[in-house]
């Protein structure tokens, strides 16, 4: 009796703990720095891009901004979601949506999930 109760406690958790991992829309997440020089699980633009379009090559302004989870997209067992700012206005300017790998994302540290 007593393993029963330990297993099956065991296995609430697992479902509470998946269930927490996956994003819904309407997420809030923040944006946090890249661990290199690079966002690799973010798709934001390439930094000559940025130049090109007059702005500093730089991620400095994404950096700590509260993004919104709009869409969320499973393929091929990969969790992908589509960011936008909360405030509504546009990454960099020019680009108004983002599109993330969302656990390698968050393992990487690019993205933290914001607790209301």
């Amino acid at each position: 009796m007593k393993k029963a109760i330990i297993t099956l406690v065991f296995i609430c958790i697992c479902v509470v703990s998946f269930a927490q991992s996956q994003p819904k829309v309407g997420d809030v997440l923040k944006v946090k720095a890249p661990s290199g020089q690079f966002y690799n699980h973010i798709d934001f633009p390439p930094l000559n891009i940025l130049v090109k379009r007059g702005k500093l090559a730089s991620y400095k302004p994404v950096i700590d901004t509260v993004v919104l989870v709009e869409d969320v997209i499973t393929q091929n067992d990969k969790t992908y979601v589509v960011l936008k700012m909360k405030d509504g206005s546009k990454f960099f300017g020019f680009q108004a949506l983002a599109e993330a790998n969302y656990q390698r994302a968050i393992d990487a540290g690019e993205l933290v999930v914001v607790t209301p």
